[in-house]
């Protein structure tokens, strides 16, 4: 994980991203490529009025200010910072970014559980989500600890879901996190008997690990709906993160029946990671 975007507005839980970014970087040798996207009208970064010209100089200057002291933080000593400023566009210039620099994750903050949906759900965080080609790991909390110990990885073990499945283990063995795979048997789900969830965890394990190596980290719980399933286990287990599935432009996606996957990024107090199917 040699590089690292956080896309940046200043605020707090922007802080919160850059600090969880920098714990992610110390660990990792990594270098913090921090991205402000500078909101700028059409009008002013195609006009040719000099007064125009001169309004746009003046937003970028104050930005370049802004980062001085947003990144005068102590947990960002020893640690390669690289600020980025860019005229607004569209958030999938986040992606664009993120392929010109090589970059490995984005880390992005959030107002937590109450305001999540707000500015998750169709808003820059979930642009930048829907148009990521690379996993990208949404922070709502002041990052006190960011040891992720154990990753809780919902599924419905559709054929669709090797391919994030396998982005996953990849970025959560490399972190040293123990990933619990769980598909979860509720009424308002597609509700299958015990021998056909067992046959379909074996076909898709043998999809994507070419065996049955790891059936023993899947874990089939029974609950009154599939958000309550995975949010008690990820509970049980203690996890420090849970990871769900995008579709790209479709947005976050719906593993199963319902917008399951929206509703875990909303309510889920701990960390969500997306991995793009």
């Amino acid at each position: 994980m040699k590089k690292i975007i956080v896309p940046i507005d200043f605020s707090e839980h922007s802080e919160f991203a850059l600090e969880a970014a920098a714990s992610l970087a110390q660990k990792f040798d990594s270098e913090l490529i921090v991205l402000h996207m500078l909101e700028l009208s059409n009008a002013i970064i195609s006009s040719a009025s000099e007064t125009l010209s001169q309004e746009a100089v003046f937003y970028l200057k104050l930005a370049e200010q802004k980062f001085d002291t947003f990144l005068d933080k102590p947990y960002l000593k020893d640690i390669k910072v690289t600020p980025i400023v860019k005229h607004f566009k569209v958030w999938s210039e986040v992606n664009d970014i993120a392929i010109e620099h090589d970059a490995n994750l984005i880390v992005m903050g959030s107002q937590g559980a109450s305001g999540f949906k707000e500015v998750l759900i169709g808003s820059n965080t979930q642009k930048v989500v829907r148009h990521a080609n690379i996993p990208v790991l949404v922070i709502k909390h002041n990052p006190i600890l960011l040891d992720f110990e154990n990753a809780v990885f919902a599924s419905d073990f559709e054929e669709e879901a090797v391919k994030p499945y396998l982005k996953a283990k990849e970025t959560f063995d490399a972190l040293g996190t123990k990933m619990h795979l769980v598909y979860v048997n509720s009424p308002d789900g597609n509700f299958r008997s015990s021998s056909e969830i067992d046959k379909k965890i074996a076909a898709f394990l043998r999809i994507a690990e070419g065996g049955l190596d790891n059936l023993k980290d899947v874990n089939v719980v029974s609950d009154y709906s599939i958000e309550k399933g995975i949010l008690n286990f990820a509970n049980v287990i203690g996890a420090d993160v849970i990871a769900v599935a995008t579709h790209g432009r479709k947005g976050l996606s719906h593993f199963f029946d319902g917008s399951v996957s929206e509703d875990i990024a909303n309510h889920s107090t701990l960390p969500v990671m997306t991995f793009k199917i």
